[in-house]
């Protein structure tokens, strides 16, 4: 299953948007290092079921809402020189190597210096904690290249060695191929075999680039002020109020309101429930809504899986008449696939025997036989033929 994690300083809001996105109890308080062990969690990629589009009721999504799971990292604060001890140091970056992609929370109000304790909002630029994250998981790939870089020379003497192995190993818990390597080496403008260590501080910054891919979400849209979420929109960042998401969850829980996550409004259907406190606070919630379009968690979590990852959703199933498996059942499985697989890597996903004995693959939308070579699209529905039951 992909995994996200939450990077970010302490005392950005990583615990609420956790607790937002997967409902699973994480401590929440206003001051430093609250989340000392990392939270795990599940939260999901929000897509639209094809069942409706077939006519078909498959009782896996919710009004036509298909919600694929992914597991969700909420990892201790980070500040700055991390990767040299301090705070909670290689502890937070030790826990970013099981992420697919980093969701970065930044403070968007301002209202938290670099070490995440509190000061007046919009008193400190929050485009300087992007710098310093992206700066120490930098600085701790590099630690872990430097670490073994005199061997690496040694045996780079060795015709028969390959430099870009010899790196990817040591970045085996990266999920780091030599193809990868080369690709940093290229985009870094480098010549390992020969590089000193400003090169290799470079190298090591596309490497992050590309094993961990990284979204910045500026949190707590709703107390920024205006000149200051400009300058961040500017910067590329996506906002969202965790906080705000919360609150539509429990009201939700609680029967308050009908909301979907990722819809971009929600509607009260219980008025004479809510305090007049609730009222406000829905009001203050709608209106961000209103003009970022969502409370953002959901987007965040959809922009990190489909535009960070490149990654489609695929439906197997056995019986591509009645688009179900062999019990009935419609549509029971989606997969989150990159983009570009095929019909025999799906085989693989479901099970390696069925990988292993693929003979070949149909789509059932139009129960025709498709090439295993064939590049799956976002909602195909295959039927895989295998030797194997």
């Amino acid at each position: 299953m992909i995994t996200l994690a939450l990077a970010g300083k302490p005392n950005c809001g990583k615990s609420t948007f956790f607790r937002a996105a997967t409902m699973a109890p994480a401590e929440i308080a206003g001051y430093p290092f609250t989340t000392i062990d990392a939270n795990f969690g599940v939260a999901y990629y929000r897509t639209d079921c094809p069942c409706r589009g077939l006519g078909l009721t498959c009782g896996h999504c919710t009004d036509g809402i298909r919600y694929v799971p992914v597991n969700l990292i909420d990892v201790a604060g980070l500040v700055p020189d991390a990767h040299k001890g301090k705070g909670l140091g290689n502890q937070f970056l030790d826990n970013l190597r099981q992420a697919d992609a980093i969701i970065h929370i930044v403070d968007a109000s301002g209202s938290s210096d670099s070490e995440g304790n509190p000061v007046e909002a919009g008193s400190h630029d929050p485009l300087q904690d992007v710098e310093f994250v992206r700066r120490e998981m930098t600085m701790w790939i590099f630690g872990i290249l430097d670490k073994h870089w005199q061997k690496i020379q040694r045996q780079a003497q060795s015709k028969t060695y390959s430099v870009h192995r010899g790196i990817a190993d040591i970045f085996t818990g990266l999920k780091v191929a030599p193809e990868d390597v080369m690709d940093a080496e290229r985009s870094a403008g480098i010549d390992l075999v020969h590089a000193d260590q400003a090169a290799l501080v470079r190298f090591c910054e596309e490497i992050v680039r590309i094993s961990k891919p990284t979204l910045d979400v500026g949190n707590r849209v709703d107390l920024a002020p205006d000149g200051l979420v400009e300058r961040l929109r500017a910067a590329g960042l996506l906002f969202a109020t965790a906080a705000g998401e919360l609150a539509l969850r429990n009201a939700v829980a609680a029967g308050l309101i009908r909301y979907h996550p990722g819809d971009p409004a929600f509607s009260v259907v219980r008025d004479d429930a809510l305090s007049p406190a609730q009222k406000a606070g829905l009001r203050t919630i709608a209106q961000v809504m209103e003009k970022f379009g969502g409370t953002g968690v959901q987007q965040a979590i959809n922009w990190a899986i489909r535009d960070l990852l490149h990654m489609i959703v695929v439906y197997p199933v056995e019986d591509e008449h009645r688009f179900s498996d062999s019990k009935g059942r419609v549509l029971p499985d989606a997969f989150l696939m990159r983009e570009g697989s095929t019909p025999r890597d799906l085989a693989y996903q479901v099970h390696t025997d069925i990988g292993k004995g693929f003979l070949y693959a149909v789509d059932a939308r139009t129960n025709m036989r498709v090439k295993d070579t064939y590049q799956m699209k976002d909602g195909d529905i295959i039927r895989i033929v295998s030797t194997a039951k």
